[in-house]
């Protein structure tokens, strides 16, 4: 079942914060102490890296999974398999090299380690707390023989990795909490790891109105904008349609660099 987004509210505004609240009453507390939070932690950190990093950190004192956009285990098992299914589908083989960008506490993460070759998995992360906790998640798994690399990591320059390595980058509600600047440094630097015929899908939350953001925590682009910031660092961003179809709340687009196909199915990764 496609699903029901809101592409054109700017939930940004007063008129639609009020008639939200109105509309959902019960929420309102949990929003104002968010806001209150998100006030203080602003004033603490200016630059976006560092403040949402002190979000990450107080987000998973409280719950890893909230933490990354799964307030029940079920609803985290359930998100984590989606994204795994999705990738299998578009030709995710064991042999694989796989780089995700905002692994979080392993959602998706351990079934991609679980169904790629030993050393496959690269996760990098801003959190340092998140990543503690994803490496709790690899041992109640029973994934240690899998030796994942989880990487701390302060920017989006990717500078510690080699080139043309990876033959899938993966980024899952990444871009949603990303202003503008970050998402381009990861375009200008993403298409140097990527291997020939390797793919990189981000997902991000989409609008066909006004681009704004909530509280510097959601950000909502239209999809031309990334697709034209995409260009712009020679990579090749096409909508997927076919996700759209999954009911998931964000949309997704994938980049190739280096050559010139816009439809179609993606390239085949290794066997």
């Amino acid at each position: 079942m496609a699903s029901r987004k809101n592409l054109v509210a700017d939930r940004a505004a007063l008129a639609h914060k009020a008639r939200y609240a109105l509309a959902h009453p019960q929420r309102v507390p949990g929003h104002l102490r968010r806001a209150g939070r998100d006030r203080w932690l602003a004033f603490k950190h200016r630059d976006h890296v560092s403040y949402y990093r002190a979000v990450m950190a107080s987000d998973t004192r409280r719950d890893p999974d909230a933490a990354v956009g799964s307030p029940t285990r079920e609803g985290w098992l359930k998100l984590g398999e989606l994204q795994f299914s999705y990738l299998r589908q578009h030709g995710l083989a064991p042999s694989a090299r796989m780089l995700d960008i905002g692994c979080g506490n392993l959602r998706a993460g351990w079934r991609f380690i679980e169904h790629l070759e030993a050393g496959h998995y690269y996760g990098i992360d801003i959190s340092p707390d998140v990543l503690i906790a994803a490496k709790r998640t690899l041992t109640e798994r029973n994934l240690q023989a899998k030796l994942p690399h989880l990487t701390l990591t302060q920017d989006l320059t990717l500078d510690f990795l080699p080139d043309a390595h990876f033959d899938v980058v993966h980024a899952h509600s990444v871009f949603s909490h990303s202003p503008l600047d970050v998402i381009e440094e990861c375009f200008a630097h993403v298409g140097r790891v990527l291997a020939p015929g390797g793919f990189f899908d981000f997902t991000f939350d989409r609008t066909v109105g006004t681009e704004h953001h909530v509280l510097r925590e959601d950000f909502y682009y239209r999809t031309e904008t990334l697709t034209g910031l995409a260009a712009r660092h020679g990579l090749r961003a096409r909508f997927m349609d076919d996700w759209e179809l999954l009911g998931h709340g964000q949309s997704k687009i994938r980049a190739t660099a280096g050559t010139t196909r816009t439809t179609g199915t993606a390239p085949p990764l290794p066997a």
